[in-house]
């Protein structure tokens, strides 16, 4: 078995994470092995990837009740992890638990799992009483249970949205390490981000947390809306560039327009000015795109090392 490094020490120098879909909750037991061992075979080979993260499938009726497309996140984390030798990451979406108790009594459930870092996600409606805590709050009562154990509590970021660097900082006080951000295609917003939360961190005396920054490929017009679905922001000309043309070369656009966005970042964002650690988060967004997912995994796992400091830069791809 080949050594990594810890999740931990990833976070502080360019952390390289992929999000694979689970298995859909009704599939059959042999369609979600034959599923997870396609992902295994795919992943195994890319050394340079740090960690996974396993998403909770949850949708909401118009009331904020939940539809879960997936089975326990967890199951489906530890087996991955075992196979796959890397840490894992698993969300939950807390707008939809009982109250704030049950954030401990799950995140002590995830722990007797051998499971230690979490990305703690709020619902999608600011409008609707969700029956869960906060994200804040969840967060308080989480991290302390966490931390004893080694493990890492994460949080859900959006850079296009107003006051968002607020938030963040908030959310970093009451014990998040790192931050995944919503699918990303445009460095804009992200750089803008960046600097706003590191200089609220630097006010407050506070050390931020490192930023995931997430790419996704798009093979088809029905991606974009399902991305947008699911609230990234898309300018039309990206879209375009990556969706006109040859359908078949839509993913490989599309790892072209994830690099550039990845390259301006690092650009007007280099190593002497920042004290925000960043990091790539590769989301596949269903079960027929991890061959395009896995791609863009690897283009990133080539070139996430370039420019970046020698001291502490941890393995090499």
């Amino acid at each position: 078995m080949l050594a990594h490094r810890t999740f931990a020490d990833a976070l502080r120098a360019r952390p390289l994470l992929f999000e694979p879909v689970p298995p859909a909750l009704r599939a059959s037991p042999s369609r979600a092995v034959r599923y997870t061992e396609q992902l295994l075979g795919l992943i195994r080979p890319i050394s340079r990837l740090d960690a996974l993260i396993v998403p909770e499938l949850v949708d909401e009726n118009h009331e904020g009740r939940p539809f879960y497309r997936s089975g326990d996140a967890r199951e489906f984390a530890r087996a991955v992890s075992a196979a796959a030798h890397r840490e894992v990451v698993v969300n939950k979406v807390v707008a939809h638990l009982s109250d704030a108790e049950a954030v401990e009594t799950w995140t002590r459930e995830t722990l007797e799992r051998t499971i230690r870092h979490v990305v703690l996600v709020g619902g999608s409606s600011r409008y609707i009483p969700y029956p869960g805590p906060p994200v804040i709050e969840a967060n308080r009562r989480c991290a302390p249970l966490l931390t004893p154990q080694g493990g890492l509590l994460g949080n859900i970021s959006i850079p296009q949205r107003t006051g968002e660097a607020h938030r963040m900082l908030a959310k970093t006080k009451a014990g998040a390490s790192f931050f995944t951000t919503q699918i990303v295609f445009d460095s804009e917003p992200v750089i803008k981000l960046l600097r706003e939360y590191e200089r609220r961190c630097r006010e407050a005396e506070t050390a931020p947390a490192a930023v995931l920054f997430s790419f996704a490929p798009l093979t088809e017009d029905t991606d974009s809306e399902f991305v947008r679905w699911l609230g990234a922001d898309i300018p039309e000309r990206v879209e375009r560039s990556i969706l006109d043309g040859e359908e078949a070369e839509a993913g490989q656009r599309s790892v072209a327009n994830a690099r550039r966005v990845w390259e301006e970042v690092t650009g007007a964002y280099p190593p002497t000015a920042r004290s925000v650690p960043i990091g790539v988060n590769v989301e596949q967004i269903s079960q027929r795109h991890l061959s395009a997912a896995v791609d863009m995994l690897s283009a990133f796992a080539g070139v996430i090392d370039l420019g970046r400091p020698a001291t502490g830069a941890g393995p090499a791809p």
